[in-house]
């Protein structure tokens, strides 16, 4: 039975070419016990698991209800799922621990950074390392404990640079003993030491007055010549961009980009395989007007020349009332994981489910040729 799953999840994803919604290889849906599940990040072990780690809600379905992180694990890359959570860590906090970002370092350890939510002027990152393929985690690091206040930093987002550097892109939204605002500058916490230490990068940067959601849930890559390109959700109706030469210590103003999108996260990873840019986001473009501010349709979009232009080769997601968001992105050897938010706003919150789905690399270029293309610059 396993192994015919399995061979029906191939197919799906191989005929999903023109479809509107992927076939689930994992979907985590709400119970009255856990009435959220939402954004997670992929590891890879070296005895060939997957491991996902996810924020599992347990008092409530609001972003302060209580919350811990578990675990599902995949024995055949990605095709079928356990069918049973593991708590990796139990909630410590006032309110929760919750977006997780998994990242293997060159050092062979691997670093699971996630926030730690205790008050309305207090979230902040912590990271821990886990020196046995992810079996146990020690005691964890603040990152920012020189500097407390209210920090979001999106799932799957640390990364590091090909100096050693680790950095971590983040929006405060206030420091502690301040009022929570809404409208946030970005930033990096940035590390030299494998994440020993860790400091605020030069620039914090601010969107313009008119945009009222300042530059949130920023998102970085490394391009070809060793530069960063962020992008950021903001409310002026696309993707903000900003870019860094000297490894993210400062950064241009952040400006407009042509990628129409609600007050959604996007992300954008490097294809292994390729070498091209994959991004995923909200690209609202054909919507009604009275429509542009949902997080939906979910849309894949292909770089090959350092996200100067993206050709939008699928449409992954196209429920109406679809909530699609916080992407996590992992590639094996033909394929790449996608792990996201997937909620139905009329029948519960947008971000109480979780989906996990898996399609051939190849998949995403079956229509490079007649994609439409966007320019970053618009």
């Amino acid at each position: 039975m396993r192994s015919l799953i399995a061979a029906l999840c191939l197919l799906s994803c191989a005929l999903f070419a023109s479809a509107g919604s992927l076939p689930a290889a994992l979907l985590l849906a709400p119970s009255a016990e856990n009435p959220r599940n939402s954004e997670g990040d992929f590891i890879g072990l070296k005895d060939g698991r997957i491991l996902f780690i996810y924020t599992h809600f347990t008092g409530g379905s609001g972003d302060d209800a209580t919350a811990h992180l578990a675990s599902r694990v995949s024995l055949d890359g990605g095709k079928t799922w356990s069918g049973e959570d593991v708590v990796v860590l139990a909630n410590d906090a006032r309110y929760n621990i919750m977006s997780v970002s998994l990242l293997r370092l060159d050092d062979d350890r691997i670093a699971m950074l996630y926030l730690r939510k205790d008050d309305a002027d207090l979230c902040m990152p912590l990271l821990r390392y886990s020196t046995d393929e992810a079996a146990t985690w020690p005691e964890s690091i603040d990152c920012a404990a020189a500097f407390p206040g209210y920090y979001v930093v999106n799932n799957d987002r640390m990364i590091q640079l090909a100096d050693g550097r680790l950095v971590m892109p983040a929006a405060r939204h206030g420091i502690q003993g301040e009022p929570f605002r809404e409208r946030a500058e970005a930033l990096c916490l940035l590390s030299d030491d494998r994440g020993a230490t860790w400091r605020i990068s030069q620039s914090r940067l601010e969107a313009p007055a008119e945009i009222r959601s300042g530059l949130q849930e920023p998102g970085v890559v490394q391009l070809k010549d060793g530069s960063l390109l962020m992008l950021c959700r903001t409310s002026g109706g696309c993707q903000y961009v900003s870019r860094s030469a000297d490894g993210g210590e400062t950064w241009s103003s952040a400006a407009p980009t042509g990628l129409a999108s609600p007050v959604s996260p996007a992300t954008v990873q490097r294809i292994p395989s390729t070498g091209d840019l994959l991004l995923l986001w909200n690209d609202h473009t054909a919507l009604p007007l009275e429509q542009r501010d949902k997080r939906t349709p979910l849309t894949a979009a292909l770089s090959k020349d350092e996200g100067k232009t993206w050709r939008v080769v699928k449409t992954l997601e196209d429920l109406a009332s679809g909530w699609y968001c916080y992407s996590a992105v992992h590639f094996t050897e033909d394929a790449v994981l996608l792990g996201y938010c997937a909620g139905d706003r009329t029948t519960g919150n947008g971000l109480d489910t979780t989906k996990v789905a898996r399609l051939p690399v190849s998949g995403l270029y079956a229509g490079w040729e007649s994609a439409a293309i966007i320019p970053m610059d618009p």
